[in-house]
């Protein structure tokens, strides 16, 4: 029954909408933003990629306990 789903004609009744609903003026600020985001998620993407890799590579140190590194206590002095 829905074989082509998205045809020419429903992305000219949707691009209508948004010109509706958002108005012509917006429209260029609100893509800027979306360009803008878009820049910074494949950015982080990238980042966290990389940084996948090289924690792989390393293997983790046991953490040390608070009390010996002089770490405020819950009374606000440091351990010892």
């Amino acid at each position: 029954m829905l074989r082509n789903g998205l045809e020419p004609w429903h992305l000219l009744i949707v691009a209508i909408m948004i010109i509706l609903l958002f108005g012509s003026k917006k429209l260029p600020e609100a893509a800027r933003g979306l360009g803008k985001s878009m820049r910074i998620l494949k950015s982080e993407a990238k980042a966290m990629k990389e940084d996948g890799t090289a924690q792989s590579t390393v293997t983790p140190a046991e953490p040390a306990e608070p009390a010996a590194q002089g770490v405020p206590t819950a009374e606000g002095t440091p351990a010892r």
